[in-house]
């Protein structure tokens, strides 16, 4: 099972992200309440770890990244497209504080996995 790092940032105030905002794709994602706290559950199909970003302020966690079509070369055309290519961004708002919270993320098969623990809590 691979595990690869993802980007965090605990941020008081966000740039705008006007371009995220204007992409017309959005991650589905599931949510989870756990006995020790929640698991966040992403759909990335197609999204480089590289690309991937997480933030928390408050209890909005934000992810945000890109997804880019890599396989049209100089000599194709399309002929027809639906999957979204853009920079995507998703908040999810929780019940309880994310910022403080403990975070830990897993990327496997293009699901990213966000496990939070409330402060405090030992796992």
């Amino acid at each position: 099972m691979a595990k690869r790092m993802i980007r965090w940032t605990h941020a008081v105030s966000l740039p705008a992200g006007d371009a995220y905002q204007q992409s017309g794709w959005c991650p589905p994602v599931d949510v989870y309440r756990l006995r020790d706290g929640w698991l966040i559950k992403f759909e990335l199909a197609g999204v480089r770890p590289e690309e991937i970003h997480l933030s928390a302020c408050g209890r909005v966690l934000t992810l945000r990244g890109a997804r880019h079509d890599w396989v049209i070369g100089e000599s194709q055309s399309c002929y027809s497209m639906e999957i979204s290519y853009n920079r995507f961004q998703r908040s999810i708002e929780l019940p309880c504080d994310v910022e403080h919270a403990r975070l830990e993320s897993e990327y496997r098969d293009g699901m990213l996995l966000v496990r939070i623990s409330p402060e405090g809590s030992k796992s």
